[in-house]
């Protein structure tokens, strides 16, 4: 139950509200809760990464004046709601997109600019690191992009001293600790489940590797310091309060808990860290996150990425670059047209009107197919990207179907993936949703559950995303009792009376999705070929 906005002014008055931000790929959201754990305020920064010829990356002065600008909007909120400045939080945590590349030198300057995890541009180096390691290493990860600057020979990898995720930097901005959650680190290099630490024998092989390459930094040093989930990371500076609120009025000294990877944080969004329940994260990107109750027998499988929960469990990752752009894209073509047409339409109104009409369609989309790959999709073996849609010469070309296509495709890699789980006996219990894509009711958590054939939960506060995720890590390091684990502390204290709705698979949803997968997989040989003839 809500409580009352005098109980929320009291929490706010004393300190005892809990932030947790998040930098997502197309928008930076600060969520503050309350003593209950319940959202209370939210604030806001859209952005978005361009392609600046090589990689895909992120203005350098938005990676802090971006969580300036969402923390401002939290601020203004407070005041909106409570009539209050916010001036005292009782703990807070950042979290953001996982892996990708920020090197910095021994002064703290960024020696190139910062490459997400969109780029695939370290394909030789995660060869060469999953032969190694005889684990597999993505090309997302962290290591993938440093092996592969020193194999191009880049002149910045002498001078770097630290390397972090875009999580580890701003929370090093804002304490001075050069620290990572377990489960953020797990997508910079892989992690022992024993230790809950970097796997050391991994480490020398690397080295050694190295060594032969003429690079004397030993690539242990260059990496955080591991947490987990519950551990205090350091406190907000004076500097960095000032940092984080320009305004000049929030008071330093609060704990932080361990910085983590959006995948962390949607586990603990979604109640899903302990075996068996897994959850699927869409927008920009799909993944989805399985807790494994045995480790995998085959570790090199390209399909799979092998993560760790913000506690150091195994986690099988399934990660697809590609979820929501094209529909994104498909919607602004739409709304030109009725712009141009003369009869301008409210964005929010289109996406549910044409959501809410793929559940009209034929089963199968009618034979339409879209390869909705915007940037490279490693489980489909596609290396750049280039958006199709096909259609057959029978094909039931209709608005329905073309909506319900887009959704189906926008799943369509990460069911590839999921195949791979099937056939390591990875059983799931529960799965969990969250993220943009199901903000219209049953359309695409109908589809997912379809793409999958297992039942998906969506919760009432799936909307709030990775932020309110870590604002609750934040929490479970406050306020977690001795002894108390974070499974436990979510299901008791946040999970126990939350509103969720369950839809299961429908035989004739799954039939039809596999039909459309069949194309899929078949389309995705003409998207190799564009590649090959389209640069």
């Amino acid at each position: 139950m809500a409580r009352d906005s005098q109980d929320i002014k009291y929490d706010l008055d004393a300190g005892t509200c809990v932030l947790g931000l998040e930098y997502g790929s197309t928008r930076i959201k600060a969520v503050l809760i309350d003593s209950a754990n319940e959202p209370v305020a939210i604030g806001t920064f859209d952005w978005q990464n361009s392609f600046d010829g090589t990689y895909w990356t992120y203005p350098e002065k938005e990676l802090l004046g971006g969580m300036q600008a969402a923390y401002a909007s939290l601020k203004a909120d407070v005041k909106a709601r409570y009539g209050m400045t916010l001036r005292r939080i009782g703990a807070m945590g950042i979290s953001a997109m996982m892996h990708g590349y920020l090197p910095f030198d021994a002064e703290g300057t960024l020696l190139v600019p910062f490459r997400t995890w969109r780029n695939t541009t370290a394909a030789q180096a995660a060869r060469e690191l999953s032969d190694l390691l005889r684990f597999h290493v993505p090309e997302r990860w962290s290591v993938s992009h440093f092996y592969q600057a020193v194999l191009d020979g880049e002149a910045h990898v002498p001078h770097v001293s630290f390397l972090t995720t875009l999580a580890g930097y701003a929370h090093w901005r804002l304490t001075g600790k050069r620290v990572l959650s377990v489960g953020d680190a797990s997508g910079m290099f892989p992690i022992d489940s024993l230790t809950r630490d970097y796997d050391a024998a991994m480490l020398d092989s690397l080295d050694r590797a190295l060594a032969q390459r003429g690079v004397r930094q030993s690539f242990g040093d260059l990496l955080p310091e591991v947490l987990t989930a519950g551990s205090e990371a350091g406190r907000l500076s004076d500097a960095g309060a000032h940092l984080l609120d320009v305004g000049g009025d929030l008071e330093a000294g609060c704990p932080l808990c361990p910085p983590e990877g959006d995948a962390g944080t949607g586990m603990m969004a979604t109640n899903s860290v302990a075996r068996r329940t897994g959850n699927v994260s869409a927008g920009t990107s799909v993944f989805s996150m399985v807790v494994l109750e045995h480790p995998l027998r085959d570790a090199t499988l390209s399909q799979i990425d092998l993560v760790a929960t913000p506690v150091g469990d195994p986690v099988a990752m399934i990660h697809c670059n590609n979820c929501t752009s094209d529909i994104n894209d498909w919607v602004e073509f739409l709304m030109d047209y009725s712009q141009t047409m003369g009869t301008p339409v409210d964005r929010d109104d289109v996406y549910t009107t044409l959501f809410n009409a793929a559940l009209g369609a034929d089963r199968d989309a009618g034979g339409l197919v879209s390869l909705p790959f915007v940037s490279g999709e490693t489980v489909m073996g596609v290396r750049t990207g280039h958006p199709l849609f096909m259609r057959k010469r029978n094909a039931r070309f209709t608005i329905a179907n073309f909506m319900r296509m887009n959704v189906m495709a926008a799943f369509g890699a990460l069911a590839v993936g999921h195949e791979a789980l099937k056939a390591e006996d990875v059983r799931i219990d529960r799965l969990y949703a969250h993220g943009g894509m199901f903000k219209t009711p049953g359309v695409a958590q109908t589809i997912l559950a379809a793409a999958l054939d297992v039942p998906v939960t969506v919760m009432a506060t799936a909307g709030e995303g990775g932020a309110w995720g870590q604002a609750l890590a934040a929490s479970y390091m406050l306020n977690g009792g001795e002894g108390e684990s974070l499974a436990d502390f979510l299901s008791r204290r946040v999970f126990s009376n939350m509103e969720s709705v369950t839809i299961g698979p429908d035989a004739d949803d799954v039939a039809g999705y596999r039909t459309f997968l069949k194309d899929f997989t078949k389309g995705n040989e003409v998207e190799k070929a564009a590649e090959r003839h389209f640069a």
